[in-house]
């Protein structure tokens, strides 16, 4: 197991290379727009242009920009300054982090207690009324974009301009944890329940289909010859090898959320991640993109990385060498 994990990290690092690599050969090797003109604002000189380029390192060649950058990143855990503001955005990541975790966890929290359980039941009880109706509403629920439904969401039951009912706080209300933990739970309470809908719904047909599968085994056979119960044979003998597919799947979307949600914020007004990435590419802000890109990518192979040691631990036919 520790050399496999040995292995993993190794290859994580590799991997974090090569899309540091991409990112930086896309936003200043190719014809993508020069940084020192995005920096300089309105119709510069070509000395204030030379100026900018010297202080930014771009007079350099490609490749010791490149070294530059990686040994800041290694280093000093540091992206740059924003265009726009000049501002550090290793500050701005770390400071936009708890709100993008806060949607995040919430949010795979609630899908995680409606679309596991809806599964399980509807692998059991197949072609049932609660069957049809479940995975009827289950793919109504993927096919709603999360923007649709958050805009939805906010035009029938926020605060400020509902129209059903005024139940949850309206966008842009945001609290952080520290602030006051009642708003801060009140204000993504919507947020929650939107990000969640198509992920849970997805997650309740894959663990049905999984499990269906997974209960027609001759292991469960064996289980219930021995006289076990029948909640035992399912919960711990089915739903634990069938739950393998969900946690692949659920490693990659958590390391996705943490990256940054960029439709839910955006729709909700969360200054996180996801809000601080939409505003840079609005701005054309290059060390911005660049650093959130990196920020993702790293969240989404540290999850992958969980996700291949829990295996072992949740189904033991998995074993490494």
């Amino acid at each position: 197991m520790l050399s496999y994990i040995v292995r993993r990290v190794a290859w994580v690092v590799l991997l974090l290379l090569i899309v540091s690599a991409v990112t930086f050969v896309i936003f200043y090797a190719l014809p993508s727009g020069d940084p020192a003109a995005l920096r300089a604002g309105r119709s510069p000189t070509p000395q204030q242009l030379d100026q900018i380029r010297h202080t930014l390192g771009l007079d350099k060649p490609i490749y010791e920009q490149y070294w530059l950058f990686v040994k800041g990143v290694v280093l000093h855990f540091d992206f740059g300054y924003s265009y726009a503001n000049s501002a550090s955005v290793r500050k701005e990541l770390l400071e936009r982090l708890p709100a993008t975790i806060s949607l995040a966890a919430g949010a795979v929290v609630v899908w995680l207690l409606i679309g596991l359980p809806i599964g399980v039941v509807s692998a059991l009880k197949r072609r049932t009324l609660f069957d049809r109706l479940s995975m009827g509403g289950a793919l109504l629920a993927i096919s709603a974009p999360v923007y649709w439904l958050g805009l939805l969401g906010l035009f029938l039951f926020s605060s400020d301009i509902g129209r059903v009912a005024h139940v949850f706080p309206g966008a842009g209300t945001y609290t952080p944890l520290s602030q006051s933990p009642g708003h801060w739970l009140t204000s993504l309470i919507l947020p929650w329940l939107v990000l969640a809908a198509s992920y849970a719904a997805f997650y309740a047909r894959l663990l049905r289909g999984s499990l269906i599968e997974v209960m027609t085994e001759d292991y469960i056979r064996t289980a219930r010859a021995k006289g076990l119960s029948e909640g035992r044979v399912v919960w711990r003998h089915g739903v634990r090898a069938a739950i393998t597919p969900v946690v692949t799947v659920l490693g990659m979307d958590i390391g996705i959320l943490l990256g940054g949600v960029i439709l839910a914020e955006t729709v909700f007004n969360i200054p996180g991640i996801g809000r601080y990435a939409y505003q840079g590419i609005i701005n054309s802000d290059l060390p911005v993109i660049q650093g959130t890109v990196l920020f993702g990518a790293f969240f989404i192979v540290l999850a992958n990385l969980v996700v291949d040691i829990a295996y072992a631990f949740i189904d033991p036919r998995v074993r490494y060498e």
